[in-house]
């Protein structure tokens, strides 16, 4: 039951964001928005390419949960994802990366599509909305993106790995690309009536990554949802599914592997 344990632990979790310490390169920067969807107001972070204020080319967008873990070791609850220290090392980036910081305690409210009689949550929707409605807007106005859906992907990990493959399925019109690391299936059945009784994007491409030491269900969980985006049309070419033995449920493994992840999403 590590999954739940480690699910517990975060949930005490309170990050503290000391940004004169900060280890995020000199390509993100962070400001805060209102999310009325939420009554709250939310701190993103940014990341631009390096060839970003020399060029005038529009770029895609990725969009990830727990901003916190993404740039900053200071700011993490248990390690850095280090992806600004990854994309920083291409010669030729074309992703701009939006990191939405979690709401701590209201996490699992936030990332969580559905109610839980144990853990509660259920605010997911509103959320997305949140992302849709507010964020999304914002981002296209403010820097040179590619709007459209084939640009834009979702991407996240744990209860974040189930939102964003809730998202891709919910509303493929906003998000054509998603990343689900070590997806919290287990949260929820009506995960799998969803897929279902969905009308799938015939474009959507999935990304699938867990390990097998993270929960005795994970990855019978993700080769079970495989298996039914499969059944439902959804093409091979458009779906990874990575098992990584003795892969555990942590920034490490989700660190180590987002840089396969990326290469996939953008066929590079």
């Amino acid at each position: 039951m590590y999954l739940r344990h480690f699910l517990l632990l975060f949930l005490s979790f309170i990050s503290i964001n000391i940004f004169s310490q900060t280890t995020a390169s000199q390509q993100v920067s962070t400001f805060t928005i209102e999310a009325p969807q939420l009554n709250t107001e939310k701190k993103i972070w940014v990341y631009l390419p390096k060839n970003y204020k020399n060029s005038e080319k529009a770029y895609s967008v990725i969009y990830m949960h727990d901003a916190q873990n993404l740039f900053d070791m200071h700011s993490s609850y248990a390690g850095e994802w280090k992806i600004d220290e990854y994309l920083d090392t291409l010669s030729k980036n074309e992703s701009i990366i939006i990191g939405i910081e979690h709401g701590n305690e209201k996490r699992i409210e936030e990332l969580t599509p559905y109610v839980h009689e144990k853990y509660g949550g259920g605010k997911g929707d509103l959320y997305l909305d949140f992302i849709i409605s507010t964020l999304k807007p914002k981002i296209d106005s403010t820097y040179r993106t590619l709007t459209d859906a084939k640009h834009t992907t979702i991407f996240g990990s744990s209860l974040g790995g189930l939102l964003s493959f809730y998202a891709a399925i919910k509303h493929p019109e906003i998000f054509g690309n998603t990343g689900v690391f070590s997806p919290s299936f287990w949260y929820s059945d009506k995960i799998y009536d969803l897929v279902s009784n969905a009308e799938l994007s015939s474009t959507s491409k999935f990304y699938f990554m867990v390990g097998t030491d993270e929960d005795e269900t994970m990855v019978s969980n993700q080769k079970k949802m495989v298996t039914l985006l499969k059944h439902k049309g959804v093409k091979n070419k458009n779906i990874k599914n990575i098992i990584i033995e003795g892969g555990q449920h942590n920034e490490g493994l989700w660190s180590n592997n987002f840089p396969a992840a990326y290469q996939w999403l953008f066929n590079k």
